[in-house]
């Protein structure tokens, strides 16, 4: 499928399965996966239908969804030897979207092997769509977005982690809250709304295309020893910097809050 086709698929689908249900929600359509974890029928449904397409284009490629390794964990655990897979999430930012926030999103990315060739993130509230293209950079429709400069001495921070808000490491800027969506965050950092995002967990179909949005904007995503992001793997934390002196200084300053905490706790 050509980038605008899949595009077009996730337009498509938000418009037929998801939209209609924005704030709209009945009984018996949200649920629990675990504790805290929600799921709609619009996630599943969603799912569903862009799984088909992709399938239908793709017959030997893995689809790492969302909602089908919430049924079956085996399908993540085939992605470290896959050539050629996709993720897919059919609506990040599930809390948001169940509590009417229009901060949600639907996102795909392609790899080959390890790396992301091409992704994209449709936000359908805001009528925004980022795609990334390996080696050939990121849009927001038409609009390419540019390699900006970052504030690596003070960089603003964010956190999906809420327990974490209001920490400063060192001299940094307490870290703020993010739109508690990767499809938002990642797209704000791209934006340059922010220097920096800081997870906890790195499940592919959350990070995989806004890492290529994010690498495509002059920025990187590593985790705190400063090895490079793993679309196979979902340790953290991980860090998604706007550039690599943010993420050299972020680091740098969480290794010393760190070192100095464990210090003074020493008896």
């Amino acid at each position: 499928m050509q980038t605008d086709q899949v595009l077009s698929l996730l337009q498509d689908v938000a418009a037929e399965v998801i939209q209609p249900r924005f704030r709209a929600l009945a009984d018996g359509e949200v649920m629990e996966k675990n504790p805290g974890d929600l799921v709609t029928v619009a996630d599943r449904e969603a799912e569903v239908a862009i799984t088909a397409a992709l399938r239908s284009a793709y017959p030997d490629a893995l689809l790492v969804g969302e909602e089908a390794v919430a049924a079956d964990a085996s399908i993540l655990a085939a992605a470290s030897g896959a050539e050629h897979w996709f993720t897919i999430d059919p609506v990040d930012g599930t809390k948001n979207f169940v509590h009417g926030s229009p901060d949600h999103a639907v996102m795909v990315a392609e790899l080959r092997g390890r790396e992301v060739v091409r992704s994209w993130i449709w936000q359908p509230e805001h009528h925004l769509a980022y795609v990334a293209e390996r080696g050939a950079g990121a849009f927001c429709g038409d609009r390419r977005l540019p390699v900006v400069p970052r504030n690596a001495d003070r960089p603003l921070g964010r956190t999906s982690r809420r327990k974490l808000v209001g920490t400063a490491f060192g001299h940094l800027p307490p870290l703020e809250l993010t739109w508690v969506s990767c499809g938002i965050d990642y797209p704000k950092l791209a934006e340059n709304a922010c220097e920096y995002l800081l997870y906890r967990n790195a499940m592919p179909w959350d990070h995989a295309p806004g890492q290529l949005l994010v690498s495509e904007t002059g920025g990187q995503l590593s985790y705190s020893d400063g090895t490079a992001y793993d679309p196979t793997s979902t340790q953290g934390p991980l860090l998604a910097a706007g550039s690599s002196a943010v993420a050299d200084r972020v680091r740098s300053a969480m290794s010393v809050a760190s070192t100095t905490k464990d210090t003074s706790s020493t008896p």
